[in-house]
């Protein structure tokens, strides 16, 4: 008995409904019981063509992979330097844009299936974007010097004017003869960075810096106009004694500061513990600079500013509290403590 038409049309109708489902619940982002058995690597994706490039997009293709079960996107990954972004595309093509020109990228490619399996030893390619700049950058501002200290201090400066995309400012260090040595890099990723530190110098000692920038063409600014700027001498050495009496509602310290460097200290600023409850009442021998919740700052009283190598300075205050005189400082050099 041959089957009735309608009842071999009525059969196939849960088949096509299973694989409707199928296909729903792999676009919502769930997993079929199809796919979940699937355990097969798409296989890996043919090389990276480029169809089109201009100087910010670029057209790729690769041969498509193939899988058991079938590929539902190739995740697109885009490289430059440290920063990375992530594409996907259900098809083996992919145009991306919002690149730079002259920038070198490295892109990837690879294929995952249904259930998550994702191809292996995918492609790579690295593309150099047509350059879109053909003019160099302004000269920076003029370099100012700031936090200055005995072995390093700070610089910063205006940016450079730029018609298209700056790539990192350098910062030399202008030696005798006029010899050029490159002290610091300051790459714009992200831009805004105008600033560095100089690290590693020498005491008391004059240095001159300009600035440079370069675009992302390779193109060089002007120099920027010099500073000129002398380190500190090296914090003092010294060593502090003090007598402290306490009554129940505060205290009066007495301090003896020796420099027990070899050389003079003309003009100091002295700090030491002073925490937020504390008030000052009283103080002698010294001026008060500023403090914050931990640290009272002083400065000389000009009369008594200069402190001959082994000589003394004497100081003293009254204030609420019971927190004696501790990690006591003189122009940035610790000193130690004496004993009694």
């Amino acid at each position: 008995m041959r089957d009735h038409p309608f009842r071999a049309i009525r059969s196939t109708v849960p088949a096509l409904a299973a694989c409707a489902l199928a296909a729903t619940l792999v676009a919502a982002g769930a997993t079929p019981a199809s796919a979940a058995a699937d355990t097969e690597r798409p296989t890996t994706p043919g090389p990276i063509t480029v169809v089109a490039v201009d100087t910010t997009s670029v057209e790729l293709t690769w041969a498509a992979s193939t899988d058991n079960v079938g590929v539902v996107r190739y995740p697109v990954g885009v490289r430059f330097e440290d920063f990375g972004a992530q594409y996907s595309t259900d098809t083996n093509s992919i145009r991306i844009t919002g690149l730079r020109p002259s920038r070198t990228y490295t892109f990837f490619v690879s294929a995952v299936d249904a259930a998550g399996n994702r191809s292996l030893n995918d492609p790579s390619l690295r593309l150099t974007m047509p350059p879109g700049d053909d003019q160099p950058p302004g000269a920076p501002g003029q370099p100012v010097a700031y936090d200055v200290a005995a072995t390093l201090l700070w610089l910063r400066w205006a940016h450079s004017v730029e018609n298209v995309a700056l790539d990192r400012y350098e910062v030399f260090r202008v030696d005798a003869g006029g010899t050029l040595t490159r002290v610091s890099e300051v790459y714009q990723y992200p831009p805004g960075r105008n600033s560095t530190q100089i690290s590693g110098l020498t005491p008391n000692t004059t240095y001159t810096f300009v600035v440079q920038a370069r675009d992302e063409a390779g193109h060089l600014s002007p120099l920027s106009e010099p500073v000129t700027v002398t380190t500190l001498p090296p914090p003092p050495t010294c060593t502090v004694r003090s007598v402290v009496r306490q009554w129940p509602d505060g205290l009066a310290a007495h301090l003896v500061v020796r420099n027990t460097g070899s050389t003079a200290i003309d003009g100091w600023t002295m700090r030491w513990r002073f925490y937020a409850g504390q008030q000052l009442r009283s103080l002698w021998g010294a001026e008060v600079v500023d403090r914050d919740s931990s640290y009272l700052r002083v400065r000389d009283a000009g009369y008594n500013a200069l402190i001959p190598a082994g000589g003394t300075v004497s100081l003293g205050f009254v204030a609420t509290g019971s927190q004696a005189p501790e990690e006591v400082t003189v122009n940035g050099g610790v000193c130690v403590v004496a004993d009694e």
